[in-house]
């Protein structure tokens, strides 16, 4: 069963086409900070199963020193919060 996504103004839409992997938690200062909550939480996805069905030019990047980095929306104010972790390598 897919999963489909949105950011707050709907105008990035998402899906994903496989399964979640490798679910974490994270409490690390930057992680914090980027999420203005206590900790983050994500998931692996194959490249290959994940698809953008709109929007995916109204996207933004940032990446940090490490190599690891967020895409969100741009379209309002600053960002109205997907946030999508890039830059990370694949999990054995």
């Amino acid at each position: 069963m897919p999963i489909t996504g949105e950011c707050f103004c709907g105008n990035i839409q998402y899906r994903v086409n496989g399964k979640l992997r490798d679910a974490k938690s994270c409490h690390c200062s930057r992680c914090r900070k980027a999420f203005s909550a206590q900790a983050s939480v994500s998931a692996f996805v194959d490249p290959d199963e994940f698809e953008w069905l709109s929007g995916e030019s109204l996207l933004t990047s940032f990446v940090g020193k490490h190599g690891d980095g967020l895409q969100f929306c741009k379209t309002v104010d600053l960002h109205c919060a997907l946030y999508i972790m890039v830059g990370f390598s694949k999990s054995p």
